[in-house]
């Protein structure tokens, strides 16, 4: 158990753990290789539904045709997905292709138009092979199983190395309830949502309001809070359905006394695949993680620690074991908020490099030793006030410049 055993962590378990779930996937044709591009989670019944979206101005198409599903009652039975194809900056033909998308998964899964959600990622200004998507679509109700987690997670691949899935189990009124999630992500990522899709589904009795306002509560301090490569996508999105078949009659909401297990385990799967995607990032090493304490408010100190983590000097020092801790000031100096700058104290794990913004003698080998790590923790404590903050990311390497300079060839 974890967070006073509020919740356990399901070593098995995948997406389609919660009740009523079922998954899969298969390969249409979109890739090259013959690789996983398509996928799908269905629900046996209609699901209260929530979603979180990229801000960026140039929204690709499914979510749009996503926000249109929601709007038209929060629900969602099933989320078709594919890869290789983003239908991002494709126009009206890609917006009434990814329509034709979910008219052709609702007929194939045999639920309503509007509880179908459609998500996509991949290259972006290219339209859709319709023609191919059609036929693998078809063929996804023969491939979804109730143990069908893995076949998703590989669906939804682009320039992952690994799948991220996690699956966690609490109490709600005396009866077992789940949390999964599933998510792909690991270039263009700099999230106001990033090329990040996350899919949560639960079997919590719990209506679409509610699961929105959490969602959006737990993504400003989990999702919105990694950087890869400071690129924001066209196609960001986390789906969160619940099924609602655990078994408990009674609504899941903040009054009740098993909420805040809930939330804790549903703020964990949340930073699970947030940190497994920063840590999977295009080319990366290590996974770096930027603590940011005394700030003067939580806002000023999530500007901070995603200015610093997402620093390319800062991530290039943690390529070389260089323990530069002029980087990461100068950094924190530029994230636009509120600082005294006699005040600042800096470690590298658990290494002081700096108190009240003067340089401490310290161990270069042993720091360079520490920053050779899969995990690399900066902390920085401004001494002003108590708000704190948490960003995930990683490192900057010669393999991120290759995979990109080649990513549609």
């Amino acid at each position: 158990m974890s967070d006073n055993k509020q919740y356990v962590v399901m070593p098995e378990g995948g997406i389609t753990t919660p009740a009523g779930f079922r998954a899969g996937g298969l390969h249409c044709g979109l890739k090259k290789m013959s690789r996983y591009d398509l996928g799908a989670i269905v629900c046996e019944v209609p699901a209260a539904a929530a979603a979180v979206y990229t801000l960026n101005a140039f929204q690709a198409a499914p979510l749009k045709v996503t926000k249109e599903s929601l709007a038209a009652g929060g629900k969602l039975q099933a989320v078709v997905v594919n890869s290789g194809n983003a239908n991002a900056c494709t126009g009206l033909q890609g917006e009434e292709d990814a329509r034709s998308m979910r008219a052709a998964a609702a007929q194939a899964f045999g639920v309503e138009e509007h509880h179908v959600g459609v998500a996509s990622t991949g290259v972006i200004g290219e339209l859709l092979p319709m023609d191919k998507l059609g036929g693998g679509i078809a063929q996804l109700p023969e491939r979804l199983r109730a143990d069908g987690s893995d076949d998703f997670c590989q669906a939804i691949l682009t320039t992952d190395l690994v799948q991220k899935m996690i699956c966690v189990q609490m109490n709600v009124s005396g009866r077992p309830v789940h949390i999964a999630g599933a998510a792909k992500g690991s270039g263009m990522i700099h999230p106001n949502m990033a090329t990040m899709l996350g899919f949560i589904t639960t079997d919590a009795n719990i209506e679409a309001d509610v699961l929105q306002k959490l969602l959006g509560e737990v993504t400003d301090s989990t999702f919105n809070m990694i950087t890869v490569d400071g690129d924001t996508s066209t196609n960001d999105m986390v789906v969160v359905m619940a099924s609602g078949l655990a078994g408990s009659e009674e609504k899941l909401d903040p009054a009740h006394p098993d909420w805040e297990a809930f939330a804790a385990g549903f703020r964990h799967v949340s930073e699970y695949l947030a940190k497994a995607i920063a840590r999977d990032g295009e080319g990366a090493t290590k996974l770096v993680e930027v603590q940011v304490n005394g700030a003067v408010s939580v806002e000023a100190a999530r500007a901070i620690a995603k200015t610093i983590v997402g620093s390319s000097l800062v991530k290039s020092a943690c390529f070389g074991a260089d323990a530069n801790w002029g980087r990461i000031i100068a950094a924190a100096g530029r994230a636009g908020q509120p600082i005294d700058v006699d005040k600042v104290d800096i470690r590298i794990g658990d290494i002081s490099v700096l108190e009240q913004s003067r340089p401490v003698r310290f161990d270069e080998e042993r720091a360079a030793e520490y920053l050779k790590g899969e995990l690399v923790q900066i902390h920085v404590n401004l001494n002003m006030a108590h708000a704190q903050a948490t960003a995930w990311g990683c490192d900057l390497t010669y393999d991120y410049v290759r995979i990109n300079a080649a990513y549609r060839t």
